[in-house]
């Protein structure tokens, strides 16, 4: 089943923004049929534990870019 970046966000509770974002730079999985975005739930259980894994490092540098 494909979702919507509104049905993933909820799930993954994010904004939807945020997926959408992080999709076009292609940091998290997820699939274009065209111009629509859309995710599997293998898609979220991946970019859950990438979130996860994450979270592990540098809390000064979370949220900011490194240089």
């Amino acid at each position: 089943m494909l979702l919507t970046p509104e049905q993933a966000a909820a799930l993954l509770q994010v904004r939807p923004s945020w997926l959408r974002r992080k999709a076009a730079a292609r940091a998290i999985p997820c699939r274009y049929l065209g111009k629509h975005l859309r995710f599997t739930h293998a898609d979220l259980t991946a970019i859950a534990e990438q979130s996860a894994a994450g979270t592990t490092g540098d809390p000064r540098t979370r949220g900011h870019r490194v240089p």
